[in-house]
Order: C-alpha cells, then sequence, then structure tokens
C-alpha cells in the first residue's frame, strides 16, 4: 500500500464520505467550495489524478468525477472514518430481539439476520458451517439508486438459493480466523460483472458448536460507519448469548 500525503488523506476521506451520501462521482468544483481544504482548485485536480494514477480513485467516464475504488473503501474504513458505535440503549434493544432464541439455533440466526437487515437497511445475510444460509431483507435493496439496474438486482438475488457463491467467497477472501475485524468485499472481490457496484461487509460468529459468518450487502457505498458497528456487535451478540 503506497504512502499517501495528508492532503492526499484529505481529500480521500471528502470524496468518500460525499460519494457515499450522494451515490454520485464527485468533481473538484464540488470539494472546493463545499470542503475548506485550502488548497487552489488545479492542486486539488493534480492530486485527485494522482489518486487515481495510485488506484484510491475511479474516473467516471461520463463525467469529470471521480469516486473510491475498492482499495479507496477499504482505506477509508481502515483509518479514515470514524465508527457510530451502538448507544447502550440501542445494545439492550438489539438483545432483547434476540435473546429469548438463544437456545433455538436455527430461529436465533432467523430473528438476527431479520434484526440486522432492519437497522442497517440492507440485505442481512448469515451462514453456517453446515452449508446453510438464512437471509432477510432484499427489497430494502431496491431503495438503492445501484439497484435500480436490473441486473444488478437479478445478480443479487439469484445468489440467495446458491450456498455455494458465499462458501467460496468467503474461502478466497481469507483471515476467517481474525475475529478481530470486520471483512470487507467491494466490488470486483465479489467476482461477478453485476456486482461492482456492490459491497459485502460480515464478521465471524462462533455460536457453541456452529460457526459461520454474519454479515450484509447493498451499494459498495455503504454508511460504513454505523454498519460495520452494527454487523460487528451482532455478530459478537450471537457469540455471547450462547455460550
Amino acid at each position: 500500500m503506497a504512502d499517501l500525503t495528508q492532503r492526499q488523506i484529505k481529500l480521500l476521506k471528502c470524496i468518500t464520505e460525499e460519494f457515499i451520501e450522494t451515490a454520485s462521482p464527485v468533481g473538484s468544483e464540488t470539494l472546493e467550495k463545499k470542503y475548506s481544504l485550502g488548497i487552489s482548485s488545479a492542486t486539488i485536480r493534480n492530486e485527485l489524478s494522482t489518486l487515481t494514477q495510485m488506484g484510491f480513485l475511479k474516473k467516471n467516464h461520463l463525467s469529470a468525477g471521480r469516486s473510491p475504488t475498492s482499495m479507496g473503501l477499504k482505506y477509508y474504513v481502515r483509518n479514515l472514518m470514524t465508527p457510530k458505535n451502538l448507544t447502550a440503549s440501542e445494545e439492550i434493544g438489539a438483545k432483547e430481539k434476540v435473546w429469548d432464541y438463544r437456545n433455538e439455533f436455527d430461529r436465533l440466526l432467523h430473528e438476527t439476520t431479520k434484526e440486522l437487515a432492519t437497522r442497517t437497511r440492507s440485505m442481512a445475510i448469515a451462514t453456517t458451517d453446515h452449508g446453510s444460509v438464512y437471509n432477510y431483507g432484499a427489497s430494502n435493496l431496491l431503495e438503492e439508486p445501484e439497484f435500480f439496474n436490473i441486473d444488478v438486482t437479478k445478480t443479487v438475488l439469484s445468489l440467495l438459493d446458491n450456498s455455494n457463491f458465499w462458501f467460496e467467497i468467503i474461502n478466497k477472501a481469507g483471515n476467517l480466523n481474525d475475529e478481530n475485524i470486520v471483512h470487507l468485499l467491494i466490488g470486483e472481490d465479489l467476482g461477478m460483472e453485476h456486482l461492482e457496484p456492490c459491497g459485502f461487509v460480515y464478521q465471524n460468529y462462533e455460536a457453541g458448536p456452529h460457526k459461520g459468518i454474519l454479515g450484509v450487502i447493498g451499494p459498495a457505498r455503504f454508511q460504513y460507519p454505523r454498519i460495520v458497528p452494527l454487523v460487528d456487535y451482532f455478530a459478537d451478540l450471537i457469540s455471547q448469548i450462547t455460550r
């Protein structure tokens, strides 16, 4: 990973957060007007060009704007974002939703994916080490502009019954034994053409004799500061209440 200057880091953060909010490529004029960067528009354009060459940004062929690549989004999540952790009352409310099913593993995963999908407004997915896949919230995808593209939506929905896809993509990603980080698969990481605008955020869980992953799929421009702590919390909750 190439080292970034503080100016480049600030520009990448601004572009990523603007892109997450608007779902549109971000131009130098927007950056100059909206953010107090203290540099000229020419300098901004030069830095954006450098960040593009480095692989953190990509240029939209229909406009002069740029958006973060998979590498840029991962850099933002790992290094730049400020997580919006759950409040104590939110944690209590989440725990109350699934607590009664702690001794019924199948029902526990059903209720957890439902609650996670509701809170993230994404599609939640859970897998088990025995090959089962649970999902909830597919209709949430239709609220995001990325899924106005019928090919993208059809591809995601076609995978709901394809358990092999989820296990293969997770195995390719590796690091399944690292329980300290939330895993990110973005765009090309998902390995299918029509999944390029999508993201998959997931975490490992271990519930008694059961192991698997819990996560959400949605647009690559997830509201990561909110989504990542939620996925991490619910995966940990499954692990904790089944001990």
